[in-house]
């Protein structure tokens, strides 16, 4: 139904819709396109011009409300948002980048198309001309509500600085570089997702999608906190597409490594836990990935624990996805690299989780991440080593070491676990071999904790026996010349250990290299810590001649005469026995 046209009433030529233009390197920048009633011309009124016209608007409209009879409740709260427009108006137009901007000139847009709305119900009510109570009472909620925004995003504009971050510094000619109006572009987007209506943010992270797709690198570094905040309040957002389109973008930011604290603070946390319970694949998939890297702070894990993040992720571990599995699966590793929550980890049923994962996950990823966080486990809770070890872990660990590339995490896990299993057992589930494996195959973190393993469990006589007999004692002389000081240190260990056998110590003499390797670890330097093993192991050995020739060729009395003055074990006995074999030869010689 159209209106009478009076001088104060509002026209049809005040209601405009907005359209997209794309801007430089596909950036969308939106930019308002206004229209007359017939739809055929653009309104070209400047900044100034529209904000003239809503200043003389709001006088228009209180004068109409103040005369409504009915609704007047409404009405009052309608009026009280009115009184506020004019200051608001005035904060905007006295901000420096006011004429400059495009987002000043649409936000003076909105708000005068709400002044006109208002007018229209207020005339509509003072005739009582509306087509019903309860249609009306919902009409004049939602202008309201529009109220609301407007005033909303005019505060926004002013105080989170979000014109300047948006405002070309100079006028677009050719003498402006290419460069700086597509950063210009990019910070319009990102504002963009902090005012307007919600379609209208919907519109804008799309654009901001897009952006990302052309080049992330510049969208990570136009990111203020300010725009974080809008985003993570877009993942609550009750469409599910724009929740989607959300979750992409924070999980692109969340790998960027650059904004991570930014994400916990503005509380991305609970949004990415929900869409991990109940969002679409590819939204559950994001979330993941983003708890996935910042879980990797204690901190936020910690909070992600607290959160109830923990059954949503032992979940996806058994029904998603392979991405989504080997993500959680990762997330809930992070997580039980903190001691204080692995006990709430185990009572949501991890070890059995893991436990499968190593048996039949989908990704080699998956089980990886399944060996670390047993690992981690295992590392100082007895009782969590009981409960791996009741739920078959030994045997899916070892059984996960036959690869080609065994992994330093399972080793690591079933070293800490051999203490605490019979003997017996680990013979027959074949934990020797798998050991010997890895010394021939595996990295030096994954030697380094074979070994470490073979210490712990060579408690008895036969145990040293079958350990020398798989032919361990040459991958350990030869891992004494390791650069690592720490592997180093654990191979004259298990050496030490081992040595106590006669036949594992005819084994150390054949190897030409264990005397020259063992002497070089008499070192007295404190950065050395194998020097107490090297003597034990040099100790057992000096009863051969041979091999005390060895010994005193390579130098071993002189670091010895430090070691003793050190109170090294055994330094001081092994260096008299060397000074008197010395002695012995020049007699001889002589």
């Amino acid at each position: 139904m159209r209106r009478k046209k009076g001088k104060h009433t509002a026209r049809k030529d005040f209601y405009f819709s907005q359209t997209t233009d794309k801007a430089n390197h596909q950036f969308c920048a939106y930019r308002t396109k206004t229209m007359v009633e017939d739809g055929d011309a653009v309104d070209a009124r400047s900044t100034e011009e529209w904000l003239l016209h809503a200043q003389e608007l709001v006088p228009v409209v209180l004068e109409k409300a103040r005369e409504v009879k009915g609704f007047a409740g409404r009405w009052k709260m309608i009026i009280a948002k009115l009184e506020q427009i004019p200051s608001r108006l005035s904060d905007l137009s006295s901000h420096p980048c006011f004429s400059k901007n495009a987002l000043c000139k649409e936000q003076l847009q909105a708000v005068s198309k709400t002044l006109g709305e208002a007018i229209e119900l207020a005339e509509l009510c003072m005739k009582e001309k509306y087509e019903g109570k309860l249609r009306m009472q919902s009409d004049l909620d939602a202008l309201t509500g529009k109220l609301d925004l407007n005033l909303r995003d005019c505060g926004l504009l002013i105080k989170t600085g979000v014109l300047g971050e948006a405002t070309l510094p100079l006028a677009v000619s050719s003498s402006v570089a290419e460069s700086d109006v597509a950063a210009h572009n990019i910070r319009e987007l990102l504002a963009r997702l902090q005012i307007g209506h919600l379609e209208a943010k919907h519109q804008a992270l799309d654009s901001v999608v897009e952006a990302m797709k052309e080049d992330e690198k510049s969208v990570l570094a136009a990111l203020g906190r300010s725009n974080i905040a809008a985003l993570v309040q877009l993942l609550t957002a009750t469409s599910p597409r724009i929740r989607e389109k959300t979750v992409t973008v924070i999980c692109s930011l969340a790998e960027s490594g650059s904004c991570e604290n930014w994400l916990v603070s503005e509380g991305v946390l609970p949004p990415l836990i929900r869409l991990v319970e109940s969002g679409s694949a590819v939204g559950k998939e994001k979330a993941t990935i983003s708890l996935q890297r910042l879980s990797m702070s204690a901190e936020t894990a910690r909070e992600i624990v607290g959160h109830g993040g923990v059954p949503p992720l032992v979940e996806l571990c058994q029904i998603g996805d392979s991405v989504s599995q080997a993500a959680a699966a990762c997330t809930l590793k992070n997580i039980s690299a903190v001691p204080e929550v692995r006990q709430t980890l185990s009572e949501e049923g991890i070890v059995r989780i893991m436990i499968n994962l190593l048996n039949c996950g989908i990704l080699l990823g998956s089980k990886e991440h399944a060996a670390e966080c047993l690992q981690n486990l295992t590392a100082s809770n007895e009782n969590l080593r009981r409960s791996v070890i009741s739920e078959g872990g030994v045997r899916s660990l070892l059984a996960y070491l036959d690869g080609p590339l065994p992994q330093e995490s399972a080793v690591g896990a079933l070293r800490n676990l051999v203490g605490s299993v019979p003997e017996e057992s680990l013979v027959s589930l074949g934990l020797v071999p798998r050991l010997v494996h890895v010394l021939k195959s595996g990295s030096l973190g994954a030697q380094q904790a074979a070994v470490a393993a073979i210490c712990r469990v060579c408690s008895s006589t036969d145990m040293k026996k079958m350990v020398g007999e798989a032919g361990c004692i040459p991958l350990l002389v030869k891992m004494l010349e390791a650069k690592s000081n720490s592997a180093r240190e654990v191979a004259a260990q298990a050496i030490a250990s081992l040595i106590v056998v006669s036949q594992n110590t005819r084994e150390v003499k054949k190897d030409d290299k264990s005397v020259p390797n063992l002497v070089q670890l008499l070192d007295p330097s404190p950065q050395n810590t194998a020097k107490k093993y090297a003597v034990t192991c040099l100790g057992s050995l000096s009863s051969s001649k041979k091999c005390k020739k060895l010994m005193i060729s390579y130098g071993a009395i002189g670091y010895l005469k430090k070691l003793t003055e050190m109170d090294i074990p055994g330094a001081k006995k092994l260096h008299e026995r060397l000074e008197r074999g010395k002695l012995r030869s020049l007699f001889s010689k002589k």
